[in-house]
């Protein structure tokens, strides 16, 4: 394979052998070519003893090059620039919430019923007030206490021998919580959240499935067998756990959303965004903790528990997707009234100290619908794992884990889409095209690939020395962007179509440098063919790009 060889140490010059490479790769016409006959002047060290590439000059340019800002950080971005189409690119970018009105793609309100027109429906408000009041809603924490219990739980069981110890001759021994929903030291005064984990509390009589009255007096635990109780266990946590959620949601609706002095400090708009469709969400929850409650009072031996699920699912996907999408715009905005509304940021302090919340925060109640939508899929394939294969409720159950888990794939589509449209709409304004054919960025199905500085090497046409220019590359799924980056903004040199006008060649082919290839532009933004050597940085740079660049070729 041909090399390069060098005038200095650090001084590259063409060889013979990798300029017949490339006249033969591309044909004599081509305007690779025209790169070539840049670098054909430069001499061997043999036959240079001057005039060849200064190690100073080499050096200035590696050290720009080091100089050169990282890859542009999206998220810090979005926290400072406005997502308006009004805003000039060189303008100052003012710190501020993104106008997604402005970009109607973007907007949650799309996403879900706008609470404006809905606030003031009657029926809506019948549909909401589900006349219904759980049996164990008060046995159970709150949500963000059970979830995290149940992690503990978890680990429990993986680092002992759990089933074995908790087996006895009258069934299946209480799992120790500590916590219980209705210790003293909770509503003290002088408790800390240290002092609470340290000190150990009971559980509650309804914490299990077998501390239930009606288990007791049936005498059921004596007949069933280990994998029966611990079946029915696993049910019962469907029920134990929605009562929990449920109990959560009351708070989250009744004590921060129904919160008159909360209202006042925001407008319409902003109220809707913090708190989206949450009083829905408490309404199916309500709904399906009664269908819960109901089949377990037909009989204390719960079964067919998935179709109950999957009845419930169709309502699931039309409020959990806009609720989940728009928890992207509820934490953004949350965050910037914390700096800049200091009414609000008094209103929720004020609120979050009642002990009634028992000290849990705002966002802890609002991220509570996506915790609980994953949750039900986990608990479901719990219950799956222990039925038995040839009962009747499998079939049921396997469709309601199906119907759950399509339900979080649709919720992680959309977050997805709506993150990759958000960085679009940050990257056009920072981009100038200035003289450079322009192209609208945010298309409908495009998405950033892959990005990153580059260099490019050039020679000079008076004295064949040969340097570097920092470059920047955005490669999108259908589109490569060229530009150079000043402070944070990147002023566009060339794009092309990808992967239709984009082309590299290896190392192996051309006998590049080991972090070199060669980028060929089939057309231009100038409707002409072009090309350029690139340099990475490192050689795990050089890997990256040319895979992404080669992903579709």
């Amino acid at each position: 394979m041909a090399q390069f060889g060098y005038t200095d140490e650090n001084s590259p010059c063409w060889s013979s052998n990798i300029i017949a490479n490339l006249h033969s790769y591309f044909g004599d016409s081509h305007p690779v070519n025209h790169l070539i006959s840049q670098t054909q002047t430069v001499k061997t060290r043999e036959q240079l003893d001057t005039g060849g590439l200064d190690k100073r000059d080499l050096d200035d340019s590696l050290n720009q090059l080091e100089d050169c800002s990282p890859p542009i950080d999206i998220s810090s971005a979005l926290r400072s620039v406005a997502l308006t189409r009004g805003l000039k690119k060189h303008s100052p970018v003012p710190l501020s919430v993104p106008t997604l009105e402005d970009y109607p793609i973007l907007s949650p309100l799309n996403y879900q019923e706008k609470s404006a027109e809905r606030a003031a429906d009657p029926a809506e408000e019948e549909v909401l007030n589900v006349p219904f009041q759980s049996k164990y809603i008060h046995f159970f924490p709150l949500y963000q206490d059970y979830c995290l219990q149940a992690v503990t739980d978890g680990l429990h069981r993986l680092s002992t021998s759990f089933v074995s110890e908790l087996i006895s001759s009258q069934g299946l021994q209480r799992r120790q919580f500590g916590y219980e929903a209705t210790s003293p030291q909770l509503n003290s005064p002088k408790a800390t959240p240290s002092s609470l984990l340290s000190q150990p509390v009971r559980v509650t009589p309804c914490t299990l499935w077998q501390d239930l009255e009606e288990v007791k007096a049936s005498g059921l635990l004596s007949s069933l067998t280990t994998r029966e109780i611990r079946l029915q266990e696993s049910m019962f946590e469907l029920i134990g756990s929605e009562a929990s959620y449920l109990r959560s949601l009351g708070l989250a609706v009744n004590h921060f959303y129904a919160s008159k002095a909360l209202k006042q400090t925001l407008n319409q708009r902003e109220h809707h965004i913090l708190f989206s469709n949450i009083r829905r969400v408490m309404a199916a929850s309500e709904k399906f903790l009664m269908d819960l409650e109901i089949q377990l009072g037909k009989s204390v031996l719960i079964s067919q528990i998935g179709d109950i699920v999957l009845q419930h699912c169709p309502e699931f996907h039309c409020l959990y997707v806009p609720y989940v999408t728009n928890m992207m715009y509820q934490e953004t905005l949350f965050n910037q009234l914390l700096q800049q509304n200091r009414d609000f940021l008094y209103s929720i302090k004020k609120l979050e100290r009642d002990p009634v919340c028992q000290r849990q925060s705002l966002k802890s109640f609002l991220v509570l619908p996506f915790q609980r939508i994953t949750r039900i899929k986990l608990i479901l394939e719990s219950i799956l794992k222990l039925t038995e294969p040839g009962s009747a409720s499998i079939s049921n159950l396997k469709k309601a884990i199906e119907a759950i888990h399509e339900i979080v794939t649709e919720c992680d589509k959309r977050v997805s889409k709506i993150k990759q449209i958000k960085e679009l709409v940050c990257l056009e304004m920072l981009l100038d095209f200035g003289k450079v054919k322009s192209v609208p960025l945010i298309v409908s199905g495009r998405f950033l690939v892959h990005q990153g500085p580059m260099r490019q090497l050039t020679v000079a046409a008076y004295n064949s020395r040969v340097s570097f220019v920092s470059i920047y590359l955005h490669l999108f799924n259908d589109l490569l962007i060229i530009s150079s980056k000043k402070d944070q903004r990147f002023t566009v040199v060339d794009h092309a179509e990808f992967p239709t006008r984009v082309h590299i060649l290896k190392t192996e082919v051309l006998g590049l440098p080991p972090d070199s290839f060669l980028l060929h532009l089939s057309q231009s933004h100038t409707r002409q063919p072009t090309a350029m050597i690139l340099v990475a940085h490192t050689r795990s740079d050089k890997e990256a790009w040319m895979k992404a660049l080669s992903s579709n070729q």
